[in-house]
């Protein structure tokens, strides 16, 4: 199958499910960034129908990518796109809730896109297995602009998961472990990386 043809259907999928997928310059910026600093695997939490962990593996020929999905359905999707990419040599797809996956494997890059809710958790769990120059990549800082608004008229349900992002955005901010930059790009990207023990590390 032609890979732009597939690209534009998987969106137009996730369109009309309701499916939340990277916005189109957020992934145009992940794939080049993954491109630019050689990126070779990638631990991504989070494959909903597989688009990202796609557009990923196309930015090189060497990437290779274990990606974790809870939900079934978008696993099985994530699954067929995959293969009709032809990827499913470089990307390996876990059916699992990723808080309850392990492995011993270090990442060049981990890529949290998954419940926004459990954000911390996953990049407490996860960041061990960062190799020692890696990045860690959360999307959806923003949530739609709604991070760090007035919440007095949304939802209890919702107000519970903004306070959860701006912990989360408050803990990149004061980590001392780790040096936050923050992309006003898709819905918001973060990109982290552990600081050198005598400078901070840059962030291309």
């Amino acid at each position: 199958m032609d890979l732009d043809y597939l690209i534009r259907k998987m969106e137009k999928y996730a369109d009309e499910k309701g499916i939340p997928i990277m916005e189109k310059d957020g992934i145009n910026f992940l794939s080049e960034f993954v491109k630019l600093n050689k990126i070779k695997n990638i631990l991504e939490i989070g494959s909903a129908i597989g688009y990202s962990a796609i557009n990923m593996a196309l930015a090189s020929n060497d990437v290779n990518i274990t990606t974790i999905e809870r939900d079934k359905d978008r696993y099985i999707e994530a699954v067929k796109n995959i293969k009709s990419a032809k990827l499913d040599h470089r990307i390996t797809l876990v059916l699992a809730d990723a808080l309850d996956f392990n492995t011993d494997e270090k990442f060049d890059l981990i890529f949290i896109d998954a419940a926004k809710s459990q954000y911390l958790k996953f990049f407490n769990k996860f960041s061990n297995n960062l190799k020692p120059k890696g990045y860690v990549v959360t999307d959806n800082i923003k949530f739609h602009g709604l991070a760090f608004s007035d919440k007095s008229k949304l939802s209890r349900n919702l107000r519970q998961l903004l306070t959860k992002l701006e912990n989360y955005v408050n803990f990149l901010n004061n980590n001392k472990d780790f040096k936050t930059r923050f992309f006003d790009i898709g819905d918001g990207i973060a990109i982290s990386r552990r600081r050198k023990d005598k400078d901070e590390e840059n962030i291309s």
